[in-house]
């Protein structure tokens, strides 16, 4: 039976855990046996914490037993991406600098996991500082694709992705602020919500503890699973005011039902570049199982043009300031992506920035007004699959046409809006996702449309 234990979710283990079906302490077992048979070959999980996940799992036991009250996620083990506070772990952002920046308190997405009953088991791969959608660490090295040992995780929540995808962990915690939850979920084949900023708090123990503005503005933790249904109960323990990050806000998980009904814009090949069969396939076939479950799927285009350029000016602008300490932090690969970045920006000054906060503006409305008619969209994650390992920095050209590739991913972050992803095909062997982007603080249209995505299509996984 344990053998077994892996494939479950967590919501499905954390029912047998407390009917006294299966103990923590063999679900616990069952995942460190996983990660030892299959996390040499993807290098998806850089601490295993073992010891101190048994114990909790003994100790969640021990509460069973007794009869007490029981978290959602009771006995349920978990991974944390490593740039995530986890108190007795090196936050490291993927940096040598940083192997040993132990953190004094857990991050509330931890602390509050940890009080729904969840066991962190084991730490998981980035990107340097996260700054690239394809993980390969400095300091951790390569993450590998459980469905190709030669094609990226996707980044940066790379090893995070990988670790789900494999087994290793049922659910886990990861970040976003340029696709970084939903991009290796779309190349390994899993699901992920990115909420909308201000859902979920953020905070961290370590220096500095006050990131810059598109950090507090774009920049949001969130779960990835192989089950919608875990997303929904993750969001339910994860949301809500934190007196660590003043802007996290009380909203509702659920909202009004909408004037205009279940409506969905299916974009399949959206402007600013091409889009690949597969990826255009894999949508049309997941916008065929929304219509099959009651949803009017109509063609519509929202406002993308001058996303991608804002959000890139935004970001690579107030990361300027910070390049000489960034390049003696990061490895050569990790500068080089940043260097790409660097020469394809134009640097602006303070009229200039003005300038973007305003556009994003002008976006925001745009998009407002969009989604008051259809107010959810089908789109893909990537306009293509999973690329091989470093074609990102193989060539200036080579890493603008990553960034053009995750333009569907990125006015999520520079609006605040929330959105899913789900598998909805395999091709050539690949995952191929797709991403429900909603209104925001309605998480809930976009987990209900995923999760109806899911039940027609199946749940993905690489054995």
């Amino acid at each position: 039976m344990s053998n077994e234990l892996w494939r479950c979710s967590a919501v499905e283990l954390a029912r047998r855990i407390a009917a006294r079906e299966v103990s923590s302490r063999e679900v616990v077992d069952a995942h460190l046996t996983r990660i030892a048979a299959v996390n040499p070959a993807l290098n998806a999980v850089t601490v295993v914490l073992a010891d101190t996940a048994r114990s909790a799992a003994d100790a969640a036991d021990r509460a069973v037993a007794s009869g007490r009250s029981l978290g959602p996620l009771h006995g349920v083990p978990i991974t944390v991406k490593e740039n995530v506070d986890l108190v007795g772990s090196a936050t490291t952002q993927g940096l040598p600098a940083l192997e040993h920046a132990l953190p004094a308190l857990d991050a509330p997405v931890v602390e509050r996991m940890r009080a729904a009953g969840a066991i962190p088991i084991g730490r998981t791969n980035l990107p340097d500082l996260g700054l690239r959608v394809h993980t390969d660490s400095t300091l951790r090295g390569l993450t590998r694709n459980p469905w190709h040992p030669e094609r990226t995780a996707g980044g940066s929540s790379g090893g995070e992705a990988a670790a789900i995808a494999s087994g290793m962990s049922p659910l886990g915690l990861g970040n976003d602020i340029g696709g970084s939850l939903r991009s290796p979920a779309h190349c390994c084949g899993i699901a992920s919500l990115k909420p909308s900023t201000g859902r979920i708090p953020h905070a961290t123990s370590l220096a500095p503890e006050d990131g810059v503005l598109a950090a507090q503005l774009m920049h949001v933790e969130g779960p990835m699973a192989r089950r919608v249904s875990d997303l929904r109960v993750a969001l339910g323990v994860l949301a809500g005011p934190h007196p660590r990050d003043p802007f996290a806000v009380p909203a509702p998980l659920a909202g009004p039902p909408l004037a205009v009904g279940r409506r969905v814009a299916m974009l399949d090949e959206p402007p600013g570049g091409s889009t690949s069969p597969a990826v255009r396939d894999a949508v049309r076939r997941a916008a065929d199982a929304l219509a099959r479950a009651g949803y009017e799927v109509v063609r519509a285009t929202p406002p993308l043009e001058g996303v991608l350029e804002t959000w890139s000016a935004w970001l690579v602008n107030e990361l300027r300031p910070g390049l000489p300490l960034l390049s003696e932090l990061m490895g050569a690969d990790a500068r080089a992506f940043i260097g790409y970045a660097m020469d394809a920006v134009p640097e602006l000054d303070v009229a200039g920035m003005i300038e973007v906060m305003v556009a994003r503006h002008r976006l925001a409305r745009d998009w407002a007004r969009f989604q008051a008619g259809i107010p959810l969209l089908l789109s893909p994650v990537w306009t293509e699959q999973a690329f091989p390992h470093g074609r990102d920095i193989a060539s200036a050209a080579d890493a603008e046409a990553t960034l053009r590739l995750i333009r569907c991913v990125l006015p999520a972050n520079l609006l605040g809006l929330p959105a899913a992803v789900v598998p909805a095909a395999l091709s050539d062997g690949l995952p191929v996702g797709v991403q429900l982007t909603g209104p925001r603080f309605r998480e809930d249209l976009c987990l209900d449309a995923a999760e109806a995505i899911e039940a027609a299509l199946g749940v993905l996984t690489p054995l």
